[in-house]
């Protein structure tokens, strides 16, 4: 895919690239590809009846130690800017740019030769009847949304198609009140139901 994005003439992603999160489910087993710093998480239910969450992906962030180590190798760089502490970029080795806040993904091809990488994770999870969901969410939901709160929010969405724009208004409502000064993120959500419900 990334071979590709490179070869296509009508979209210029030498400074711009993406994300790519996917789940593909075959029987009971699903199979999670990861690359960036989209975030799936399970709803599974625990021992004592609550409904819990499991990270199933890796945020890769430039800051992840395996992930700085690769860039700082290939002679990129990584830091915060003053203005934005805590907020790992990788750069390029002579110019402040292009200040890229993940590790891997697809585009981005200014700084492919400086450790940016499009390899996935991929990882595999048996699903069990205490498995309820997958939210499959882009950082712009993670950053003011922790995985509790949706799980939370998705698991208590009466009806399961408006689950994942629940999850989506209610990140832009909190990116409004959390992080006002700061032009938003991505807010983008998918939810994968393992059960259907019992109609009514």
């Amino acid at each position: 895919v990334d071979h590709e994005l490179e070869q296509h003439r009508k979209i210029d992603s030498f400074y711009s690239g993406t994300t790519a999160l996917t789940i593909v489910r075959q029987g009971d087993l699903i199979y999670v590809a990861n690359i960036g710093d989209s975030r799936a998480v399970l709803a599974t239910t625990s021992d004592d009846g609550n409904l819990v969450p499991v990270q199933l992906t890796v945020d890769f962030k430039p800051n992840l130690p395996q992930e700085a180590e690769r860039i700082v190798q290939c002679k990129g760089r990584v830091f915060c800017l003053h203005d934005e502490p805590g907020v790992h970029r990788v750069w390029l080795p002579d110019e402040e740019s292009p200040g890229l806040a993940m590790s891997r993904a697809f585009g981005d091809y200014c700084i492919k030769d400086y450790g940016l990488i499009s390899v996935p994770e991929v990882t595999q999870r048996h699903i069990t009847s205490r498995d309820q969901f997958v939210v499959l969410a882009t950082d712009g939901v993670w950053d003011v949304v922790s995985n509790q709160e949706a799980v939370q929010i998705v698991s208590s969405t009466p009806d399961k198609q408006k689950a994942a724009k629940q999850l989506v208004e209610y990140a832009v409502w909190a990116w409004k009140k959390k992080r006002k000064d700061i032009a938003m993120d991505d807010i983008s959500a998918i939810c994968l139901f393992f059960h259907s419900s019992p109609l009514s």
